[in-house]
């Protein structure tokens, strides 16, 4: 990812960060706020309907349902609202874009078949099932 990229991912986390109610976020005047102050059922909620337009416009593309460069803007805006309600909930759960990005980077050059039979394996020993 560009150092552009992450600059734009932090300065929104940061608005995201002055927008809580810790920091004098006002629900009236701040969308951020507003989904802050109602707590994680609204911000999840958000988080649900737009992963679910995110399917939705890519299914819009694979039936070429339109302009392809239409759909295309439409998916990438539906992306773009996805990342932002997700920005919230980082920051109401203590965490930010940088720990995503690491998140990331740990898991590069790892097949994605072994990062999810890795995972289970440590579920199962969790539960005392391994």
């Amino acid at each position: 990812m560009s150092t552009l990229s992450q600059d734009a991912l932090g300065r929104l986390a940061a608005v995201i960060e002055s927008r809580k109610p810790a920091a004098g976020g006002n629900p009236d005047a701040s969308y951020v706020a507003r989904l802050l102050h109602k707590g994680p059922d609204a911000f999840l909620k958000k988080i649900g309907e737009e992963a679910t337009e995110v399917v939705m416009a890519a299914k819009d593309i694979d039936a070429g349902r339109g302009d392809a460069e239409h759909l295309k803007g439409k998916f990438v805006g539906e992306v773009a609202d996805l990342w932002f309600h997700s920005l919230v909930a980082l920051a109401h759960y203590g965490a930010g874009p940088q720990d995503v990005i690491a998140e990331l980077l740990r898991r590069e050059g790892t097949s994605g078949i072994e990062e999810k039979a890795l995972r289970k394996a440590v579920a199962r020993e969790g539960d005392g099932r391994g």
